[in-house]
């Protein structure tokens, strides 16, 4: 299966995970992502162990579900492991299994996440953080197929794709002596780089409507299309956290937004300083061009249960005070429901 049968007009490419119950999207056109979307594509088909490079939140679990939902091995398991969240003193337990009795709160046999991945995908993410037992043993598993669980000798054998994932520069952890040099080369087969969003910016508007739309429905919201201020506000923040954080961002926004339009309340505040001139006049003119809209929508009644101050989730007076202070003020000559803004 080819990723190019999946795409759409603004090459958004969405893998349905299991039984259309959670959505993988890899969403965009720009030339990095277009590089990055053909290492996926080249690599997929095979069983090469595949390791995924980048800052974290640039999307590599996501990679990962997608090499093993366009493989052979679709219908076998993908276990995800998070190196980072399993205890140094658990985790060659977790990864290989244990026997009871095996050390002294193993009160019961239980299989490891290599059993469980058996015929499928076992995905590494952080694998940097492996303390050096576990990384003898995971390149066991690498050259010969095979382990045995703790507490046990019997040796067991297992076909399992590894994918593995990290934010660190390995070649530095190899130098340093915390990463072992021929685990590195078994698992640097066929590296695939995935690039932060402040090299993809022109990816930044189609993603980010995916990310609205997607999220408006989990939160049961009707949401418009982002305007266009919001959406040169979004492309103008280098996003360190990269989509995890733009994703964070859009829904805080959905969450707090009040009507069908999204307003960014909650931009962090280094993007401002992106901004040419006045670092705040964008997010003045959504706040202006909101509130007018629902002035106009209610007539200009204020106060009131069906008034602006209660469709916006303010105060009366904090309305008053917002639109002095942005200039929005009814005039005399305008036709009804019409305003001027005035500086």
């Amino acid at each position: 299966m080819r990723l190019e049968a999946l795409s759409s007009p603004v090459l958004t490419r969405t893998l349905r995970a299991a039984a259309g119950d959670q959505a993988l999207e890899l969403v965009g056109s720009s030339h990095a992502f277009h590089a990055m979307r053909l290492r996926l594509e080249q690599v997929a088909g095979t069983d090469a162990t595949v390791l995924l490079l980048g800052e974290t939140g640039t999307g590599k679990g996501m990679a990962a579900l997608a090499l093993h939902r366009l493989s052979a091995r679709r219908d076998a398991p993908f276990v995800n492991v998070d190196c980072t969240s399993l205890p140094a003193t658990l985790i060659e337990s977790e990864l290989f299994g244990r026997e009871k009795g095996a050390f002294t709160d193993a009160r019961s046999s239980q299989p490891g996440r290599f059993e469980l991945a058996h015929g499928g995908t076992i995905f590494l993410d952080e694998i940097g953080e492996l303390p050096q037992d576990a990384q003898a043993k995971l390149l066991r598993i690498l050259q010969h197929g095979e382990f045995e669980r703790l507490g046990s000798p019997r040796t067991i054998r297992v076909n399992v794709r590894i994918v593995a994932a990290t934010n660190r520069h390995l070649t530095d952890e190899v130098k340093a002596g915390r990463f072992r040099r021929d685990l590195y080369y078994r698992l640097n087969v066929f590296p695939i780089t995935m690039p932060p969003l402040r090299e993809r910016k022109g990816d930044i508007p189609a993603l980010a409507e995916h990310l609205v739309q997607r999220l408006a429905r989990r939160h049961h919201r009707q949401i418009d299309p982002i305007p266009r201020t919001v959406l040169e506000t979004l492309t103008a923040h280098d996003w360190p956290g990269n989509v995890r954080e733009l994703e964070n961002v859009l829904e805080r926004a959905i969450i707090t937004t009040t009507d069908s339009m999204l307003r960014i309340v909650e931009l962090p505040s280094e993007a401002l300083d992106l901004l040419p001139g006045d670092p705040t006049s964008m997010l003045v003119d959504v706040e202006r061009a909101h509130i007018l809209r629902v002035l106009r929508a209610t007539a200009w009644r204020i106060e009131g249960p069906r008034g602006a101050a209660t469709t916006l989730g303010l105060k009366p007076s904090t309305l008053r005070s917002r639109m002095r202070k942005l200039g929005v003020r009814r005039t005399a000559e305008q036709e009804p429901g019409r305003a001027a803004f005035v500086a």
